[in-house]
């Protein structure tokens, strides 16, 4: 006999996607009139954190919001961006924005609750290591579950794998 269906709950995002989305932001920032003289730039700082820097505060928030714009447009949720407030450092202002990968175990405990508590019977969720697996005995209390935690709002971008 088959096992249970199953599916994965995960907070991945795509690292090449939002490379595509920093350069397109980078070159954004390169053309545009308002951004000229304003020694506005993003790159990469780390490898989940994305520096931005200007001379004033106004366009280091602006340049924040081009970046989040190409983001959407590359279907990346925003809830993947933490981004900090604009600190000042020396003569320019800077935003450190990191990228967030995976479920925390406090999310995680979050979720698996409102499944056990708000989901069909028979239906469990185990943590393992940063997603959660959802297992149950019919597909369409799968379906109920995934449908369950779409409308809720957790703070992270949640995507649902490996359905089977």
């Amino acid at each position: 006999m088959a096992s249970a269906p199953s599916f994965d709950i995960v907070s991945k995002v795509d690292r090449q996607e939002v490379d595509n989305a920093l350069n397109q932001a980078d070159k954004e920032l390169g053309q545009r009139f308002d951004f000229r003289g304003t020694g506005a730039e993003i790159k990469w700082s780390g490898e989940e954190t994305v520096s931005l820097q200007a001379e004033t505060e106004e366009r280091v928030v602006a340049a924040l919001e081009v970046f989040k714009e190409k983001l959407v447009k590359r279907n990346i949720s925003l809830k993947s961006l933490d981004a900090g407030e604009p600190r000042a450092s020396g003569k320019t202002y800077k935003i450190d924005a990191k990228v967030i990968q995976g479920i925390e175990s406090e999310k995680a405990k979050a979720i698996s609750k409102k499944i056990r508590e708000e989901g069909p019977k028979g239906v469990q969720a185990q943590i393992q290591g940063d997603q959660l697996r959802v297992t149950g005995k019919k597909k369409d209390d799968l379906q109920a579950v995934i449908a369950l935690l779409k409308g809720e709002d957790f703070g992270i971008a949640l995507q649902f794998t490996n359905y089977r």
